[in-house]
């Protein structure tokens, strides 16, 4: 339950950075996303007593499900961060441009929650068709990037009580050791580091500050519940440019959920995957019609929290604890008084369990298409700083921007890098998944794997390189207005669509050579070389 704690944290901090009203989150968005989670959890907690029942176990782990991360980080910083920036740079006071980027967040959050109920039938069909190495190397890719490593900036920002909160975390979730008195891995570290945190505000001349007390925090705060009047229907023009950007993520979190059932199948607990996405689907809807701008997915450490000994009952822990914070309006002070430092280490623990759980249900001979999916996951964090850099007030009123730069390789650089990087999730699912089926020499099913990797290509699903992941259309008329893509840009993603159709045509012809049609194993399950 921490872990959620930590990604509310993490929205009000990304949210506050582009100077939006904290208590205006806190009283307004969080709720309705607290809402989202609360019946998410409960409904897996009902799911894990159906599964238990029926067959007969009592070790049954319920889905844990929560903010999803990645578009807590992308619909932040591509959707509400500079919807807000737009609106006072239209004139709007913050209060004013606060309301119209809730809207527009509200919009987004209730259009991916249809979409997801769109795919939910389809979900089952997906999970059977793509191999593990998929599924669960985009999982690793996630895992790694935006869990483990961005949370990981965070603890060092504050090392001595980061690391030591740390190490207690791993020390007590990898390596098994125990805690005085039985505690919690993860209640210990908070305690433990945030006396050290404490202590080093007591000393002078360290960057250590002691937190400012929460201003504008009411109990049981009611603002969230004028989303209910659907006053945000009146801004579905400015959302509307916004919701090819929210609906990836969308997709991504559908492709998410079909990942955690099968990481929890691989953990023991199998699951109905229409179902899952069924939950995540209403959970999504709930949150945005009560004002939430965050969707909720399952996460996708089901193998850590059977590692922590989790069960059923944790999800209705983490229902009560969630809801009331935001329902009640105690998470004003929680956000104040806990120092991020101290339960991050939780998200590193998790995208590591979920990292090596993905190599370990994973075939041997498959393990190269986990580490391949991995890539296009560094592209995204590699991505991160020079978009923040180019996103600074001292670039941007100097008027320096990526078309600016004088050196044309770094340009070009920075170009492939976004384009690698949009819609990575699903591009690392499609590169695993292709070359897992070379490896079984199922050739014609990675190029028809590529083939469709080249067809969402085209529509900026995967590669696209408008700002925020845009989707688009290559050609239309000019009535179409801004998802026609542009000139400059149309001929990159032309070149990448055409490599991935003829990717695809080479491994059509290849396939019709029988000696690679049956792969040759090892008594490792390893592919054997052939001559």
């Amino acid at each position: 339950m921490l872990d959620n704690i930590a990604g509310l944290i993490l929205m009000v901090a990304l949210l506050s950075g582009f100077g939006f009203p904290v208590d205006f989150v806190v009283s307004a968005m969080i709720p309705g996303t607290a809402l989202g989670v609360f019946i998410g959890d409960l409904a897996f907690f009902i799911l894990a007593f159906w599964l238990a029942k029926r067959t007969g176990r009592d070790d049954v782990t319920a889905m844990p499900l929560g903010l999803d991360t990645p578009s807590t980080f992308g619909i932040i910083l591509f959707i509400l961060g500079p919807s807000y920036l737009q609106g006072v740079g239209m004139g709007l006071s913050e209060h004013d441009a606060a309301y119209r980027t809730w809207h527009i967040g509200i919009w987004c959050i209730v259009m991916s929650g249809v979409l997801k109920f769109a795919l939910a039938p389809f979900t089952e069909i997906v999970r059977r068709v793509i191999p593990r190495a998929g599924l669960l190397g985009s999982l690793a890719a996630i895992a790694l990037v935006l869990i483990s490593f961005i949370p990981l900036m965070e603890i060092f920002r504050h090392p001595l009580p980061g690391m030591i909160a740390l190490v207690i975390v791993l020390s007590a979730l990898v390596g098994r050791i125990p805690l005085p008195g039985r505690t919690p891995g993860t209640l210990g570290a908070l305690l433990v580091a945030s006396i050290v945190f404490y202590t080093m505000c007591l000393i002078p001349g360290n960057h250590y500050e002691f937190p400012t007390a929460p201003t504008g925090i009411s109990w049981f705060p009611t603002q969230w519940l004028e989303a209910w009047q659907f006053n945000w229907l009146a801004d579905f023009d400015d959302a509307l440019a916004y919701l090819p950007i929210a609906l990836p993520f969308a997709i991504g979190t559908v492709v998410g959920g079909i990942d955690c059932t099968e990481s929890a199948a691989a953990a023991g607990d199998e699951y109905d995957t229409r179902t899952v996405i069924g939950v995540e689907a209403f959970a999504t809807l709930i949150a945005g019609f009560s004002g939430g701008v965050i969707q909720t997915t399952p996460y996708i450490g089901h193998p850590a929290y059977k590692a922590m000994g989790g069960r059923a009952a944790y999800t209705l822990g983490t229902a009560l604890l969630i809801g009331s914070a935001g329902l009640v309006g105690y998470f004003g002070w929680i956000n104040a008084y806990i120092p991020a430092a101290t339960v991050y280490p939780i998200l590193v623990f998790v995208g590591l369990e979920i990292t090596a759980q993905s190599f370990l249900a994973t075939p041997r001979r498959h393990y190269a298409a986990v580490a391949l999916a991995c890539l296009p996951a560094l592209a995204f964090l590699a991505l991160s700083f020079p978009n923040q850099m180019f996103g600074d007030a001292a670039l941007r009123d100097a008027g320096i921007q990526l078309s600016t730069l004088q050196d044309s390789l770094l340009q070009t650089n920075l170009k492939t890098v976004g384009m690698l990087s949009s819609g990575f999730i699903i591009t690392s699912l499609l590169w695993a998944w292709a070359l897992a089926k070379i490896v079984d020499r199922k050739i014609t099913v990675a190029a028809l794997v590529m083939a469709l990797a080249g067809g969402l290509t085209a529509f900026g699903v995967i590669h696209s390189p408008l700002p925020g992941n845009q989707l688009f259309v290559l050609f239309g008329p000019e009535s179409w207005g801004n998802i026609v893509l542009d000139d400059a840009n149309r001929g990159p993603v032309i070149e990448y669509v055409a490599g991935y159709f003829a990717s695809a045509i080479l491994l059509a012809i290849w396939s019709l050579n029988p000696k690679i049609r049956s792969p040759a194993t090892d008594d490792d399950g390893a592919i054997a070389p052939q001559e």
